[in-house]
């Protein structure tokens, strides 16, 4: 999983999006990726190198590529996610990789891909970031999203779905 948050300074709600991840086969990962509190638009879901978030995006690196492979796609460009004027968005992606490659590192949803990186450009607010976590199995999750809330993983999906987000 990987919690999604804003390095904005100037933005009261920090989290901003949820992803999870569960690996279906040995080289078969299922993402589902939700969002909210975006300005409407495309963006674009990308796993980085490092997971270094303590500068956003910026110190994230590049997006993820097998040094073993000679693929024009990156690995890590998952694609895009359309979120509209109430500022709501989700999507669904398939991908040939297995879950264990990705912990550790980056993920960056924003509105330009930044194939080697990000520049500081003070859209801070409109860019996401995360570190890709590992958790328990489907439905085992016992940990809590937010100690404030002490509410577990699925306890916290449960409510955003009441409240619409999904």
């Amino acid at each position: 999983m990987c919690i999604l948050e804003t390095h904005s300074v100037e933005v009261s709600e920090k989290v901003k999006g949820l992803v999870r991840m569960v690996q279906v086969a040995p080289s078969l990962t299922i993402i589902d990726l939700t969002i909210r509190g975006l300005p409407a638009g495309t963006y674009h879901a990308t796993v980085r190198q490092a997971g270094d978030i303590s500068n956003g995006a910026v110190s994230t690196g590049s997006i993820w590529r097998d040094p073993n492979e000679n693929s024009l796609q990156a690995r890590g460009d998952w694609g895009v996610v359309e979120v509209n004027e109430g500022g709501k968005g989700s999507a669904f992606f398939e991908k040939k990789i297995e879950v264990w490659e990705i912990i550790g590192r980056g993920m960056v949803v924003a509105r330009e891909k930044g194939e080697k990186g990000f520049e500081s450009n003070g859209a801070e607010g409109d860019i996401l970031v995360g570190v890709v976590a590992r958790s328990a199995g489907v439905w085992d999750n016992g940990k809590t999203v937010c100690s404030c809330s002490g509410k577990t993983l699925w306890e916290e999906r449960k409510d955003e779905v009441q409240k619409g987000m999904l």
